[in-house]
């Protein structure tokens, strides 16, 4: 009874799109209706028919032929399909890239009905041979198509009810079409369930004989998945991801910019156990798994369910830099930042300068020197230049060159300068706002001719190279607050990558603990002391958190254990602060008010007295409001402070960061009365 109703429903749309060239929306679907009008700027009239184009046997041979490994990975799966769709009254189709049918399967009595309308080996069913048919309209949208009767374009395809999905090559190009085709009046539910699970079959076929020279992990969220299409598979060349069938590619969120960039580092936890058949990524997400060498990914994938690789080697997964190049720590980067590497990697490589942009110490440089490791250009030299660190008078000798007896003191036999040490790898220009005005137009003229003229009157040298700046300010001609020239800047900036701060990170609990596990395999990070890094704002950034966990690594080493008071007073009075908030109420920040220094103090010490001085107007105030005093607050810091240190007045003065007479002298003023 729906098929009949859906049948009057489209008959009518068709006669409204005959007519007037439109109809209601939500009558026919998005994708029949985009068909229809292609169809229709083809000249197709609906109740016409499609042109006979009949294949000759040796055309059809001949096609075969060129199209024999896509027959042969597809035949075991048309033979199992073959069953079904004799039970079902219907046929399975390959067809190629361009909508050739190439071979069908299925019940003999509905093949002599299909043939009636050109659905048979050799046909044509594109769109522009066939109208709006499941085959041809899935190759134009490039998703699965389901075509009922009356959604056919030509009258005489009404007959017909069809699922159509394309098949996928690791490289992304559309290959072939699988299809299922039946009788209008049939209800055909489970077609495109069925097909989809045997294209996927047919796609991981292509994807292990497209990458029989490597390793193939293969993850799967449960044992039962092993050797189906719901398993995902990574193909691993130098422990660098290649290659990823569509399963693994959703498993994992990888986008296309990252095959080929991408290292088996970037996405698995190194600390998860590979050797009991279990890996864990970055995000908590855990898979079953399964390593395959080159030399087994070629014959066969077929092995006992739940028989998992606990002799994997770590060789075939991770990365062995060329001799050239010093090995580079995996880097601590969420989800984006990895993206945005894909991303500049492939412009690298493709000739597109990339910029930089950050705050101080948000790891510029570790960024560029990770895209030149990742880059065509990897086993080439990385040249680094500091902008700001060269003296103006030298930064022109140094980045250009120059002749023997080129100035006073130049070198006898000159030099070849850096951007032409830089000639076939990567050339890093760090901070190049500081850059003076008068180098910009020369280093415009290299990029410009890719030749260097050393100083002296030498003759232009051809250089190659791929440009990477790095800034911590803003460039851009209308809100820069520097002398860059705009022609320049365009130039340097045709890709940019804005590096985030390290307050902007969500996962800066997961990014400490795996510096730390960087850092040391033998001290634990307590947990009260990964609370105050998390509280921390860190103006620093990356740079600033690495050297103080180097630090506490350091200091906790000989003890075999880290304190609280080994962390530097702006990050551990905070936590103290949060720690007595229940008690005392809403307050004054004390990393809100300016602090002086006192004679006598080791440097970076801060003082509760300066404090209580130059807030004491402010405290009074406050009172007044019903707030607590600032002096009171910083009684009851120092009452708490000394109670924590066992009442040793000398370690709780060390503690606060004061002399000890100052704690003795605001105890006795204040304290008793604190108590009271």
């Amino acid at each position: 009874m729906m098929i009949e109703s859906r049948r009057h429903a489209l008959a009518h749309a068709r006669r409204l799109f005959s007519e007037q060239g439109a109809v209601p929306s939500g009558m026919v679907a998005e994708p029949i209706l985009r068909s229809w009008r292609r169809c229709a700027e083809l000249g197709h009239e609906m109740h016409g028919t499609r042109r006979q184009e009949p294949m000759t046997h040796a055309e059809l041979m001949d096609l075969r032929a060129r199209h024999e490994r896509l027959r042969r990975l597809s035949r075991p799966t048309l033979a199992l399909l073959h069953r079904e769709a004799r039970r079902t009254g219907s046929l399975i189709i390959l067809a190629d890239a361009n909508g050739l049918v190439l071979d069908s399967v299925g019940a003999s009595d509905f093949a002599s009905r299909a043939s009636r309308v050109a659905l048979m080996p050799g046909a044509p069913w594109d769109e522009g041979a066939a109208g709006t048919n499941a085959i041809g309209t899935a190759l134009v949208e490039g998703q699965p198509i389901v075509v009922h009767g009356e959604e056919h374009y030509f009258a005489p395809n009404r007959i017909l009810t069809c699922a159509a999905i394309p098949i996928i090559d690791p490289s992304g190009k559309t290959q072939g079409i699988l299809d299922l085709s039946g009788d209008a009046g049939h209800d055909h539910h489970h077609a495109m369930g069925l097909i989809a699970l045997a294209a996927a079959q047919i796609e991981r076929s292509l994807f292990v004989g497209a990458f029989a020279d490597c390793s193939l992990l293969r993850l799967y969220t449960d044992v039962a998945q092993r050797d189906t299409p719901q398993e995902g598979i990574l193909a691993l060349r130098d422990g660098i991801v290649v290659g990823a069938n569509r399963r693994a590619r959703a498993l994992l969120s990888l986008d296309d910019v990252a095959l080929g960039v991408y290292r088996y580092d970037d996405l698995f936890d190194h600390r998860s156990e590979i050797g009991h058949g279990v890996l864990r990524t970055h995000a908590g997400q855990q898979f079953y798994v399964a390593l395959q060498q080159p030399a087994r990914c070629a014959a066969t994938m077929s092995r006992s369910p739940g028989a998992f690789a606990d002799d994997i080697p770590q060789s075939a997964l991770h990365h062995s830099p060329p001799a050239t190049q010093k090995p580079l720590p995996r880097p601590a980067y969420d989800a984006s930042t990895l993206n945005a590497l894909a991303r500049a990697v492939r412009l690298c490589d493709a000739g597109v300068a990339i910029l930089l942009q950050g705050e101080t110490g948000v790891g510029k440089e570790v960024f560029a020197r990770q895209l030149h490791a990742r880059s065509q250009r990897a086993d080439q030299p990385f040249v680094a230049v500091n902008c700001a660190a060269l003296p103006e008078s030298l930064i022109e000798s140094e980045l250009f060159g120059y002749e023997d007896g080129a100035f006073t003191g130049a070198r006898k036999q000159g030099s070849k300068g850096l951007l032409r040490q830089a000639h076939g790898g990567v050339l890093f220009l760090d901070e190049i706002g500081d850059m003076p005005s008068h180098l910009q137009a020369r280093l415009l003229r290299v990029l410009q001719t890719r030749e260097v003229s050393p100083l002296g009157g030498g003759r232009a040298v051809p250089v190659d190279f791929a440009l990477v700046c790095a800034t911590h300010r803003c460039l851009s001609p209308e809100t820069s607050d520097t002398a860059m020239r705009a022609d320049l800047y365009f130039r340097i900036a045709e890709y940019t990558v804005r590096l985030a701060p390290l307050r902007m990170r969500t996962d800066k609990r997961e990014l400490v603990r795996t510096l730390w596990a960087a850092e040391t395999a033998t001290l634990t990070l307590p947990p009260d002391i990964e609370e105050a890094l998390l509280a921390y704002d860190w103006p620093g950034n990356y740079r600033q958190l690495v050297a103080l966990l180097k630090t506490l690594h350091i200091l906790g080493k000989p003890s075999g254990r880290v304190d609280m008071e080994m962390l530097p007073a702006e990050i551990r009075w905070p936590m103290v602060r949060h720690d007595d908030e229940s008690s005392l109420g809403k307050g004054p920040s004390l990393r809100d008010i300016t602090v002086t220094g006192e004679s006598g103090l080791p440097p970076g010490f801060q003082v509760i007295e300066d404090v209580c001085m130059q807030a004491e107007h402010s405290a009074r105030a406050r009172t007044s409001e019903g707030q607590q005093p600032l002096k009171s607050l910083t009684l009851h810091l120092m009452q708490s402070t000394l109670a924590a240190c066992g009442g040793n007045m000398s370690r709780a003065a060390r503690e606060l960061g004061v002399h000890r007479s100052t704690l003795y002298r605001h105890i006795g003023a204040g304290g008793r009365k604190l108590d009271a």
